[in-house]
């Protein structure tokens, strides 16, 4: 009986998605002029629908099949975390007033499916990521008040660069190793960090920064550190932080100069570098040959996008339902490939909503980047999208066999403190920015 309840609860999961993508495409429609009706309607309809996907879930997870009991602790854990969704909700909507609240809804969406399908796959891991979600959120809402004392943070381009080169080589002194990768860093065995991803944030305000200062041609300083970044990266064999680095670098590059000979040279040095990698670097080889041909070596090499794919193809269109599938042999599933784990119990359909749900987020981003009259905020906004953009372009195609596997983390979902409290904090830099535009110029 209770199979029979999950395979139809499939179906509720496909409305719940349906209606919040429909609700936030109305929006857009509604905010444009295309049509006439409520916005705040649209937001309200979605709030309800990720609700209603989250006590689906956790009613799902909790119940004993054979007992008819409920597991109280992991009812605590759905009550905790709809009360941290309904109070970030209401503290965004005071504190980032007039701010999008299409994007937070995206951002909680994401939250709670990844939230969801943690809980399914690993409680303890659920467990801690509700901490980080609260610990993300509590910085998010210091924002403004430290933005407001820091409104000519643009003037501090140098220490943001040397913090960041420190941050970014603290594994080569300090961290170890996880999953083949130099780049994590434990402190008494209570705290674990990347440090690149808080290079992320440090980054993209350097950059901005610089291009807001300087001639638009001063391309050489900025040049020469995100050089140094991806080799440090390299060496270290995070290989998808270099590439996010390189990605976004490239994208501020163009944007602030509009040189379109820097841009083609950078991809050439870029395609140059790419085939020493190959040459030199052994776990190059195995990623991109496993990448062409995961099937030639399925036992060891292919064996985890051979599982990614399996997941998701058999997920199907409504998913194989909620705590039926087989996910958890897929490697690293709860970082990597958390991905694969909603396709194949959620179905293609949520798969698709997710990465709608994403679109929308990088539209809203460079909506706010296009539309800013500050030259500076505007370069802000442009970094963080293309960060948050790059990241999870990487992820998820090497998760779909798109481009070969690289181990970064897919924002807001999957499992990782360090990604979530700075994937957040950029979409409170980003609603920050577009409140300050409003100020001046309407967003339309």
């Amino acid at each position: 009986m209770f199979k029979i309840a999950v395979m139809l609860c499939r179906w509720l999961f496909t409305l719940y998605i349906s209606l919040f993508m429909a609700q936030g495409a109305k929006y857009i429609m509604i905010e444009r002029g295309l049509i006439k009706g409520s916005g705040a309607l649209c937001v309200s309809v979605q709030r309800v629908s990720i609700i209603f996907m989250h006590l689906t879930g956790f009613l799902i997870l909790a119940y004993k099949p054979g007992e008819f009991l409920f597991d109280w602790l992991t009812l605590a854990l759905g009550g905790a975390g709809l009360f941290f969704f309904l109070g970030g909700q209401f503290a965004v909507d005071k504190i980032y007033k007039k701010g999008c609240p299409l994007m937070w809804n995206c951002v909680f969406f994401l939250m709670d499916a990844g939230f969801i399908t943690l809980a399914r796959l690993d409680i303890v891991s659920a467990r801690k990521q509700i901490i980080w979600f609260g610990v993300g959120f509590a910085a998010t809402l210091l924002l403004p008040l430290a933005l407001k004392f820091a409104a000519r943070s643009e003037r501090f381009e140098l220490p943001y660069l040397l913090a960041s080169l420190a941050l970014v080589a603290s594994p080569l002194a300090f961290g170890e190793r996880s999953g083949g990768a130099l780049n994590w860093i434990n402190i008494n065995g209570w705290v674990n960090f990347q440090p690149s991803e808080i290079v992320k944030f440090s980054y993209v305000i350097y950059m901005a920064a610089h291009f807001a200062r300087k001639n638009r041609n001063a391309a050489l300083t900025p040049t020469i550190f995100t050089a140094v970044i991806v080799c440090v990266l390299t060496y270290q064999r995070d290989l998808g932080g270099a590439l996010i680095f390189f990605m976004t670098f490239m994208s501020v590059l163009y944007i602030a100069t509009g040189n379109v000979a820097l841009v083609a040279a950078g991809l050439g040095a870029a395609c140059m570098a790419s085939v020493v990698a190959f040459s030199a670097f052994e776990h190059v080889r195995t990623r991109v040959f496993a990448w062409r041909d995961p099937w030639a070596d399925v036992s060891d090499a292919g064996y985890q996008i051979v599982q990614s794919l399996f997941a998701i193809a058999s997920g199907r269109l409504t998913g194989a339902g909620l705590t039926l599938g087989s996910a958890s042999y897929v490697p690293v599933v709860k970082s990597d490939f958390i991905f694969a784990a909603i396709c194949e119990e959620f179905g293609a359909i949520f798969g698709i909503g997710v990465v709608a749900a994403f679109l929308t987020l990088f539209y809203r981003g460079a909506h706010v980047a296009l539309r800013c009259a500050n030259r500076y905020y505007a370069l802000l906004a442009a970094g963080f999208t293309c960060v948050l953009a790059f990241q999870t372009f990487i992820i998820l195609g090497g998760v779909t066999k798109f481009i070969p596997l690289t181990g970064v983390t897919l924002p807001f979902v999957s499992y990782g403190g360090s990604s979530m409290l700075v994937s957040v904090m950029m979409i409170g830099i980003l609603q920050w920015i577009y409140i300050m535009n409003r100020k001046t110029t309407p967003i339309v």
